[in-house]
This record gives structure tokens, C-alpha cells and sequence, in this order.
């Protein structure tokens, strides 16, 4: 099911807010094959089992995963032509791991802008996730993350 005009949908909220379930049940609501397109990666065990469980959370409606961490906008090209719903889980990790390469601001913000112009030109639905940085603190200890949590 390829549209001649795609969509590009936003999903922004704080730490541990719902947001990665909400654009889920989206995706999951729409018609078309889905791919779940993650940034995430799996530097500690909290990491490890926050992916564990997003991956759990996923059922059989879901017919890939790819695992990114930095080419975003090469696996959505990629992915845009199997797929018709993308679910990038997330842009902020996505981000955190393009700083963490040490590239320059400059080079960073070209790639959000080669980002940016690639979802007008996708034929799929893209859902994008992001944290909002300030809705939401992520705490230096464990107890504080049970204590969000």
C-alpha cells in the first residue's frame, strides 16, 4: 500500500511518559506492513532491559526490526520501500549518539537537515519519537528511576 503523498508524525513527551506505547498503538492502527526502527543502544543493563521490553511489547503485526543507532536516514530510505509505517524509536537517542561520535555541531545539524528533507520525499508513514528533554529528568541512580517510574 504506497500513497503518493506520506506523513510524517511528531511524538514528543517526558521521561517514562507513554510516548514510545502511543506512537506503537498508532502505528499498530494503521494499515500496511510496519517496521520498528530502532536507535537505541544497549550500553548497560538498564539500557538492555529497556529494549527487552519494547521489544517484548511488540507483537506479530510487526514484520521487522532494524537496529540504527547513527544512519537514520539511510534505513528509512531503506526501509520506505518494503514498509509502509516506520516507527523511529528515537530521534533523541539518535541525536545523543551523533554527539557521542564526537562529529561537530555543524556536521550534526546537516545531518538533521539531510533528516529533515528525506521524510518529505518518503512514500511511508513515518512516526518519529522524541523525548522532551525538559518534561522530564533522567535520574543519576537507580532509586531515582524507581522512583520516576
Amino acid at each position: 500500500m504506497k500513497k503518493e503523498k506520506n506523513s510524517s508524525i511528531l511524538i514528543g513527551g517526558g521521561a517514562r511518559s507513554g510516548k514510545s506505547s502511543f506512537a506503537q498503538k498508532m502505528a499498530e492502527g494503521l494499515p500496511g506492513r510496519r517496521v520498528y526502527l530502532a536507535t537505541a543502544q544497549a550500553l548497560d543493563q538498564e539500557m538492555e532491559q529497556r529494549i527487552a521490553k519494547h521489544q517484548a511489547d511488540r507483537g506479530p503485526d510487526w514484520h521487522a526490526t532494524f537496529e540504527e543507532p547513527l544512519k537514520l536516514t539511510c534505513c528509512l530510505q531503506q526501509a520506505s520501500s518494503a514498509f509502509d509505517i516506520i516507527l523511529v524509536d528515537c530521534i533523541t537517542l539518535w541525536l545523543s549518539n551523533l554527539m557521542g561520535k564526537d562529529d561537530s555541531d555543524q556536521q550534526i545539524l546537516k545531518e538533521i537537515d539531510t533528516l529533515a528533507a528525506s521524510l518529505n520525499e518518503l512514500p511511508a508513514t513515518v512516526i518519529l519519537v522524541s523525548h522532551e528533554v525538559g518534561l522530564g529528568l533522567v535520574p543519576e541512580h537507580p532509586s531515582g528511576c524507581r522512583f520516576r517510574d
